[in-house]
């Protein structure tokens, strides 16, 4: 399932706050986005303990529980980590990639909060979980009847949020730096390939990595951070922190660069930082340079000058990085009216 609209984190908390408590929740979204952490918030929201079941790994019988024979009858028992005495949140995560026969036990457990003759506590909440076929997950077709029987919500990733979080749970300052200049690197696509890419999750793993190796407070080979990155996140992104680490003797010299107190690093083996400085010069142009010329303030007009003198600059020291910079083939397009003058004064660089 891919739904229409998106929620970030701050957004699908407060929808869990609303209505969680009176219908069930599934949460769509790519792996490594957060969902599961975001469950485990909300609890600790509503004061509940949370109780986890993985769905790839159930059988029916983890939820229905096992036939006890009590005289002429039997009677299901509920697994213990289900049949509880106080309300709690029961969070099915990876629902979707479970048995069809795991999702039928779930019927009666959602719809009804109900397993055979045990009812959940009173005031217990049941949130699901799962991911999208795109995402190259496990999965599993949900039947009609179960989808039917939750409130359906997707999340997406919110670097600003992200960060936010970053920093209160004091992740390594190089990923909380280098985000803070790339929010469009902290999450990318999975890819098609059995190979290592780009979330929340996988940056979290890279901060861990580093402040276990005591990166920052002594040295750290050029190998063994190669190892740890290209392990963690994109291939792409990975070569990109790398040039970012390289640099951080000097962070803000894009920043020196728009305002005229410093050039572009033009070295042969500077190469990697002038691909990262090109790279966040583009961001910033796609972030910061309204849609209409109209809308222009004196700083966009100011970096918009700007922009036109670099771009030449960059060109007559690297012409692929400066086609790069206006290219629109990685779907983000520079504004028209930016575009039209780019082909006006640069008309070289812009492939037809």
């Amino acid at each position: 399932m891919n739904l229409s609209y998106s929620v970030t984190q701050n957004e699908l908390l407060d929808v869990l706050l609303n209505v969680a408590p009176s219908r069930p929740v599934f949460i769509w979204g790519a792996p490594g986005i957060g969902k599961s952490a975001l469950v485990e918030k909300f609890a600790a929201e509503v004061g509940l303990p949370c109780v986890s079941l993985l769905g790839s790994q159930l059988a029916p019988e983890d939820i229905i529980g096992i036939p006890q024979i009590k005289g002429e009858t039997s009677e299901f028992l509920p697994p213990k980590m289900i049949a509880r005495k106080e309300a709690y949140v029961l969070f099915l995560d990876e629902l979707n990639a479970c048995s069809q026969e795991v999702q039928k036990a779930f019927y009666s457990l959602i719809h009804e909060r109900r397993v055979g003759e045990y009812h959940l506590p009173a005031g217990s909440i049941v949130v699901g979980a799962g991911n999208r076929a795109q995402d190259g997950a496990i999965v599993k077709t949900m039947s009609s009847a179960l989808i039917n029987r939750m409130f359906h919500v997707q999340m997406k990733v919110d670097a600003t949020q992200w960060l936010a979080w970053a920093y209160e749970n004091h992740l390594h300052p190089w990923v909380t730096d280098y985000i803070s200049q790339r929010p469009d690197h902290l999450f990318s696509e999975p890819p098609k390939t059995e190979e290592p890419y780009s979330t929340p999750r996988s940056w979290h793993m890279l901060s861990d990595a580093l402040i276990e190796y005591g990166a920052g407070k002594e040295d750290l080979s050029e190998n063994i951070l190669r190892v740890l990155t290209y392990g963690c996140i994109s291939a792409k992104h990975a070569g990109m922190f790398l040039a970012f680490v390289k640099q951080l003797g000097n962070r803000h010299l894009l920043a020196k660069i728009l305002k005229g107190d410093a050039k572009w690093p033009s070295k042969p083996e500077e190469r990697d930082i002038l691909y990262f400085l090109a790279q966040s010069f583009r961001a910033r142009l796609l972030h910061d340079l309204p849609e209409s010329k109209q809308n222009m303030n004196k700083d966009a007009q100011y970096l918009t000058h700007r922009a036109k003198a670099l771009i030449k600059e960059l060109s007559q020291i690297n012409y692929e990085l400066a086609q790069m910079v206006v290219s629109s083939e990685e779907g983000e397009v520079l504004p028209d009216w930016f575009m039209v003058e780019i082909v006006r004064d640069l008309p070289r660089l812009v492939k037809v």
